[in-house]
């Protein structure tokens, strides 16, 4: 076990980098009406360059994680800053539309192999029964990108221009780049990727994933298209966008942070119960998004269910992993950026036929979908096994006195 102290230092290293690599990842929304006059292409033209991103990140991180699956994690992750910093550097300068895309698709190359080794090293460091808290805690990061990143970007962006916010991306993951390298302790695969997952389920490994596919291309197809949205229907000036963003990812950070309190215990109810509420945001925003009174409250719903339900997939797709966590982060990885990019093409879509009003509505069926689609696979499962004893490695009684403190399955409630 690493030293504690210097875990907790590795770990916010860590979330500095998810950070990095969620802001960047969707630096073009917030951009999106800067980008696209400047190159000189349409708003749809802009999107895609998120949707380029996922693709990529969804070919390849099956691939890099088999290849690089005994390369020690820490010169791992650093490389994989380090070639990501220099590729957004690229991105600052880009002259063409072209040139733009490209240095986007090899950042993109890094980012499979990141997010499936990030996770596992981070609970390598710390006791198995907190692994929740310690996914949640990393999901910071991720929540902070809305929050801090994208508002940021997009305020940098108006006052001076956009490629100030890729030159300022660039410089934080070089010096996040440095500090992993200096912070994180040795770690080998075999650390990291560690057994399957406390209690390995490939049907419901399965579902999961297939419900992260629909919720993210819901939530993201919306997202990707929410400033045109605020502007177009809610009819907020332009200089309040960054200020809205704000509100959406501050709440996601806060529900982050809560989320890890209660992950630990109830690991399946907290990803329902945020299906939940993204789905009334996203359905209410379509239905009374000309109202900036109520526009604003559900901004901050969704996103703080949206970023919560992050952190909750991760720590089941862990718990239920039937093969290494690294290979199960990474599979995650693919179901997301598959959903990120066909959310933000058929929201192009949409945009350029339906109107952008109409977006919210098609993420809002599909996270329902995604919400009843789990639901019913556990449902139909408990209904199976009511009728004969349930002798499985995992129950949902609670664990009193010394044994609450050992690193247990039975620990766990779903």
């Amino acid at each position: 076990m690493v030293h504690q102290r210097r875990a907790v230092y590795a770990l916010a290293a860590l979330s500095a980098a998810t950070f990095c690599y969620v802001t960047t990842e969707v630096l073009p929304i917030g951009l999106l009406t800067l980008i696209a006059p400047d190159l000189g292409r349409s708003r749809s033209e802009a999107g895609l360059l998120v949707t380029g991103y996922a693709v990529v990140v969804m070919v390849v991180a099956l691939p890099l994680t088999r290849v690089t699956r005994r390369v020690p994690r820490r010169p791992l992750l650093a490389g994989a800053l380090g070639v990501f910093a220099a590729a957004t550097a690229v991105s600052a300068f880009a002259t063409s539309y072209e040139v733009l895309l490209a240095a986007r698709l090899v950042s993109a190359t890094t980012n499979g192999v990141f997010w499936a080794v990030v996770f596992p090293v981070a609970i390598s460091m710390f006791p198995a029964n907190i692994r929740g808290r310690i996914v949640a805690r990393l999901s910071i990061g991720n929540a902070l990108g809305p929050v801090l990143g994208v508002p940021l970007s997009t305020w940098l962006g108006g006052q001076a221009g956009w490629r100030a916010a890729f030159v300022a991306m660039a410089v934080f993951g070089f010096v996040t780049c440095v500090a992993v390298a200096l912070l994180l302790p040795s770690v080998t695969p075999q650390q990291s990727a560690g057994d399957i997952g406390p209690m390995p389920d490939r049907p419901r490994f399965v579902v999961l994933l297939l419900a992260t596919v629909l919720a993210v291309t819901g939530a993201m197809g919306a997202f990707t298209y929410m400033t045109v949205f605020l502007l177009d229907v809610s009819g907020f000036a332009a200089a309040s966008l960054g200020l809205l963003l704000f509100v959406q990812g501050s709440f996601g950070v806060a529900g982050t942070w809560a989320v890890g309190r209660v992950l630990d215990r109830f690991p399946l109810g907290v990803v329902l119960v945020l299906l939940g509420l993204l789905t009334a945001a996203m359905l209410g925003l379509h239905g009374v998004g000309a109202s900036k009174v109520l526009t604003i409250p559900l901004l901050a719903v969704a996103g703080m269910s949206f970023s919560s339900l992050i952190a909750g997939v991760q720590h089941r797709v862990m718990q239920v992993a039937p093969s290494t966590t690294d290979m199960a982060s990474a599979s995650l990885s693919v179901a997301f950026n598959f959903g990120l990019a066909a959310g933000s093409l058929i929201g192009a879509g949409l945009l350029a036929t339906a109107g952008v009003r109409v977006i919210p509505l098609f993420g809002g069926l599909l996270t329902a979908v995604a919400m009843a689609l789990l639901a019913g696979h556990e449902m139909s499962r408990r209904r199976g096994k009511s009728h004969k004893p349930d002798h499985s490695s995992w129950s949902a009684r609670p664990i009193h006195g010394r044994d609450a403190e050992k690193p247990q399955a039975t620990s766990v409630r779903t």
